[in-house]
């Protein structure tokens, strides 16, 4: 297992070669009893927790502009082990993000719901990659992004312009994969979209949306990789 990256920096990439390994983690197969007691631990303190099945990296390395990666399908519980022991596991974790730039030039982020593992915190919609992300057995980041936008805030990215080259930056909580989108509304408008389409969910992911004009506008519990991700837009402003 290696990883080899630029750390907290953001770095363009012209393309994302990060494959579904078929086997087993190793870190799920040498932690099970540990999973299983930390899993109960979680579950008593929410019960809403539900033990899916998401990716942990065994490799990500950058070179020559591409990310070259190898990951594996481990449960729900496991991710939140790991969560706990990231600084020493042999294992990393990546995700994807959409970032929302609306037609006034601000960032539509959410925070998430109470009951979710990350509650109260503010992020870009988005989640962990999933097996269903790996149609032919390599990531699809934007299949990932469109499908996490649209379960939690309603909205379609499909057709929605968008940057040519994807971004990342690869911090202590994980390596996050970006690019920006283009809602053609203001954000307003797109904030009151999201929130009428949150009272329409019986459990929905999120609490609502959180409209970002400025790098000094910036809410409580943002997530850690959301501050530079915000800083380098404000300081790179675009629009299609």
């Amino acid at each position: 297992m290696s990883f080899d990256l630029p750390r907290n920096t953001i770095v363009p990439v012209d393309s994302v070669d990060v494959h579904l390994d078929d086997g087993p983690h190793p870190f799920e197969s040498a932690n099970l009893a540990a999973i299983e007691d930390n899993w109960l631990r979680e579950t008593q303190a929410n019960p809403a927790l539900f033990d899916g099945q998401v990716v942990l990296l065994s490799r990500l390395a950058y070179a020559g502009g591409s990310l070259v990666g190898r990951c594996h399908a481990v449960r729900y519980a496991t991710f939140l082990h790991w969560r706990r022991h990231r600084e020493t596991a042999p294992a990393e974790h990546a995700f994807a993000h959409a970032m929302l730039v609306s037609r006034d030039g601000a960032l539509v982020a959410v925070r998430m719901g109470g009951h979710t593992a990350n509650a109260g915190r503010v992020f870009f919609a988005a989640g962990s990659f999933e097996p269903v992300d790996f149609p032919d057995g390599r990531v699809d980041l934007h299949a990932n992004m469109a499908r996490e936008v649209g379960e939690e805030t309603g909205l379609s990215i499909d057709a929605a312009p968008r940057e040519d080259r994807f971004r990342f930056i690869s911090i202590p909580n994980g390596t996050v994969i970006f690019k920006r989108y283009f809602i053609d509304a203001a954000a307003d408008d797109i904030a009151e979209a999201i929130r009428t389409f949150v009272a329409g969910e019986a459990d929905p992911e999120i609490d609502g949306p959180v409209v970002i004009r400025s790098g000094d506008d910036l809410p409580g519990m943002l997530a850690p990789q959301m501050l530079p991700l915000i800083g380098w837009h404000f300081a790179n402003p675009w629009r299609p």
